[in-house]
């Protein structure tokens, strides 16, 4: 029998398709091993987010080349969707699957072999039109469930649409199976995922949008908690933030991301919002729980963004209840509109300022956790251990690590922070 080896690169999407990739192929009759052990055959599923995300794929390859030179090398995902010839010309790579066929793997793998000339099958991402839902499962206590795939928005630093073509969505029947399912496997937790979340259904209230969605799935028997990975803060309703604050099942946590303080770089950036809208939603959210967790993306080193926008974004950022922060450096992507912004932000700036934001967010985190000690919180422990340790999470992501303790591994315990 032959075995794969998979490896994520990127987001919590990827991560659950990744995940179904795998249990495609163990249907298949592959036996799954871990990355870093000997495979026939390595799947790398990429991001293209950032030039370090394909930097690592083409690190990947080239350790398994030292390692396995007669594995197959299989790349797919939005580098490979992106830039097939450029992924095919790195030595060792065999097949270079698009958006459109990363799910139909096990058929490629049966027509190549190692020392063919490599096979791409990649198509026009107009042509990438329909959802595969996807789930990861015995990876983790929290399962990674995409209910939604691609983007209909033109931000100006993103190859995203690009990648992964039009938005579009599972059917809320389809979820609530999938949901259903996982109940009945022992699950405790889905973080539902997408690229554009909040557009589940393209906000068609007839076919069902993402506030049905979340309603329905409150009432599934079985499933004790749900996060929403990441909503945009245009699509983030009154409606859905008051739902949560009543909701037993949908955690007191939102990421939401922002991307600059600064007006002037947001309009550069095509954002759909201000920052007041911003600002609003993180009240909103604080009036309904005080204790709620939120997350923040932003970009730094943006085209144009000058000393005084850098200040803007810190300044507001600064201020906002919020609880943590993703930094990202701006990185320049190939068919992108910000790539005719000027003047370009030197590297060493855009770093000094990642590093000014990531110093923030650890205080930010710091201050948050500090509000709820000597509370009592709900946590959902994981199986991982190091040095005879375990971790969880609070209903509002607060990071508990205590004594290893078999018994609790994916079960939710009354912690005292």
């Amino acid at each position: 029998m032959k075995s794969v080896a998979l490896h994520t690169l990127g987001c919590k999407l990827n991560f659950s398709e990744t995940s179904s990739i795998g249990r495609l192929l163990e249907a298949e009759g592959f036996i799954k091993k871990e990355f870093d052990e000997l495979a026939d055959v390595y799947v790398i599923n990429t991001c293209s987010v950032t030039e370090n995300a394909n930097k690592e794929c083409r690190q990947l390859v080239r350790r398994i080349q030292r390692k396995a030179p007669e594995s197959l090398v299989v790349i797919t995902g939005c580098y490979a969707q992106l830039k097939p010839a450029e992924i095919a010309s790195i030595p060792g790579v065999d097949l270079v699957l698009g958006a459109a066929e990363k799910f139909n793997i096990a058929q490629h793998l049966k027509e190549i072999s190692k020392g063919d000339s490599t096979k791409i099958c990649s198509c026009d991402i107009e042509d990438v039109n329909s959802f595969t839902a996807s789930y990861s499962m015995n990876d983790r206590t929290r399962t990674f469930l995409k209910v939604q795939d691609g983007c209909d928005y033109t931000c100006s630093f993103c190859t995203i649409p690009m990648a992964r073509g039009k938005s579009r969505s599972d059917n809320i029947e389809n979820v609530l199976t999938n949901v259903k399912a996982l109940a009945q496997s022992g699950v405790k937790e889905i973080v539902l995922t997408g690229v554009n979340l909040g557009d589940f259904g393209n906000g068609n209230k007839e076919s069902g949008d993402f506030f049905e969605l979340i309603q329905l799935l409150d009432e599934i028997d079985g499933i004790e908690r749900y996060r929403i990975s990441s909503i945009e803060p245009n699509l983030l309703t009154n409606e859905i933030i008051s739902f949560v604050a009543k909701s037993k099942k949908f955690m007191p946590h939102f990421h939401i991301p922002l991307q600059s303080g600064s007006n002037k770089i947001l309009g550069l950036m095509r954002r759909r919002y201000k920052k007041e809208l911003y600002a609003d939603k993180v009240a909103q959210i604080k009036k309904a729980m005080p204790h709620c967790c939120i997350g923040v993306d932003v970009i730094v080193g943006f085209p144009a963004e000058s000393e005084s926008d850098f200040k803007e974004t810190f300044d507001f950022l600064h201020g906002l209840d919020i609880s943590y922060l993703h930094v990202f450096t701006y990185s320049e992507r190939e068919q992108t509109h910000a790539l005719e912004i000027k003047p370009i932000i030197p590297p060493a700036v855009r770093n000094e300022r990642n590093k000014q934001l990531r110093n923030l967010s650890y205080q930010k985190m710091q201050y948050f956790t500090a509000q709820h000690i000597g509370d009592t919180r709900k946590v959902l422990f994981e199986g991982h251990v190091k040095s005879n340790l375990m971790e969880g999470y609070s209903d509002n992501y607060i990071k508990i690590t205590a004594p290893y303790q078999p018994d609790w591994v994916n079960t939710i315990k009354e912690w005292k922070i």
